[in-house]
Order: structure tokens, then sequence, then C-alpha cells
């Protein structure tokens, strides 16, 4: 099974001058724990992951007036739709991270987490988007 098998191909693409609350607000309405975060000025991409919005909440900061700019990672590892899963997963593990943005193009095409990867080992996809008899 590859990448773009089990990829989110919804995508949320902030800017860096979005605040950590309306990153979190965009995120929970569309389902989805993390986002790309496009620096058109810097041209690049990064992510922004629930993860660093908890770090940043835990540490007492300002939701209002922290900025995804300031919490996002930019030396992202990105996956190609033709990986394998275990190529994500490795790269996951070895980076210490749970979600891999997928570019085709140098476009940002989906976003594969963790427990996308699950969801294809155990079958779980398949059984939730099959229609009953």
């Amino acid at each position: 099974m590859y990448v773009r098998d089990a990829m989110s191909t919804v995508v949320l693409t902030i800017g860096p001058a979005h605040t950590l609350r309306q990153a979190a607000h965009l995120m929970a309405a569309r389902r989805v724990g993390a986002a790309v975060v496009l620096d058109a000025d810097a041209g690049g991409l990064g992510i922004l992951t629930e993860r660093d919005i908890l770090n940043s909440l835990g540490a007492g900061e300002n939701p209002d007036r922290e900025t995804a700019q300031s919490h996002t990672t930019t030396d992202v590892v990105y996956a190609a739709p033709e990986w394998t899963l275990d190529e994500a997963a490795t790269a996951m593990v070895h980076g210490g991270f749970r979600h891999l943005i997928v570019l085709d193009d140098r476009e940002p095409v989906g976003v594969v987490s963790v427990r996308d990867i699950m969801r294809c080992r155990s079958g779980a996809r398949e059984r939730a988007t099959a229609v009953p008899a």
C-alpha cells in the first residue's frame, strides 16, 4: 500500500501570520491534526500540528498573540505519493513526528498521519467506507 492510498487530501493551508487560535479553529473545523504553513516571502512550506499548539498553551503563551510562524516546523520531511506506507512510517519514527506533508511536483497534495497508516494496516478504512448491503 502507498502513501497516496492512505493520505488525507484535505490540505489545510494557512499563512505564517495566523494566530494559534485561528489555526486551531480552522484545524478543528476541518477535522485535521496539522496545517501546512505557506510562507510566500520565505519561499517555503512548514507544518503546524496540534502538538505545537498544545505545547504553546502548556507554556502559558497566549493563543491570540502567538503566530503560526513562531511555532512552525520548517525543516520538514516530505513524502511522495508513491512512497510505501513502510517508508512513511520509518520516516516518522526516525524523525519523531506524526504527520508528513505529501508533495507531488513540489505542491502539497495531502497529509499522511500515523492514524492514516494505522487505519490502512487494520483495514478500518475499507470497513468505514463500505456501504452496508
